[in-house]
């Protein structure tokens, strides 16, 4: 018996505050890590209108706009899985990946659970904070993303566009494990 592929795909959001179901997921961005170029996003209609004044100010996004003009969460969740199946075949195993994993992780399982019943990433995520931490000996104060970037210089940044945070991340992850073989090579 083979174990099953593993595809991981980095997982960025952008919220309205600190915590699911209080405060609202505003937007999800999301690539295969080892082929950034399928992609994944969409804004979401709130649901509440709770609101962090310090994450609005960093995300731009504005809850009026999100109203009119963002995806009933049921849909943006249901495209979100539908999405996800076309990357992973059946025999494969996707992996939730994020920078931060418990925070983006929390909203999207919150989201997944509350409107289709079920999250296809199952109850876990991989942080590459901790992998970082992990592979480095680090600090976890040496984990925040501006220290990472001086170490493994990524040609991507981060934005607060969730898609955009989500490609920043892949790298990230990409030099991540890069080092990490890198490293066990010359064990």
């Amino acid at each position: 018996m083979s174990e099953k592929a593993e595809i991981f795909i980095s997982v960025d959001v952008e919220t309205s505050g600190p915590i699911p179901g209080e405060y609202s997921l505003l937007s999800i961005g999301a690539c295969s890590v080892f082929e950034p170029e399928k992609v994944f996003t969409c804004t979401l209609r709130p649901i509440t209108d709770a609101f962090d004044p310090k994450a609005l100010e960093v995300t731009g996004l504005s809850l009026q706009d999100l109203t009119e003009n963002g995806l009933e969460p049921k849909l943006a969740m249901n495209q979100f899985s539908e999405w996800l199946q076309k990357i992973a075949k059946d025999d494969e195993t996707i992996v939730f990946v994020g920078f931060n994993a418990p925070f983006d992780w929390s909203f999207i399982n919150y989201y997944f659970h509350r409107f289709l019943g079920e999250n296809p990433f199952g109850f876990t995520a991989l942080d590459i904070k901790a992998l970082y931490m992990g592979s480095t000996a680090c600090t976890w104060r040496d984990t925040r993303s501006s220290k990472i970037a001086a170490h493994l210089r990524p040609q991507e940044s981060g934005t607060h566009d969730a898609l955009q945070d989500a490609r920043y991340q892949a790298e990230i992850f990409r030099l991540v494990w890069q080092y990490i073989t890198n490293q066990n090579h010359r064990a």
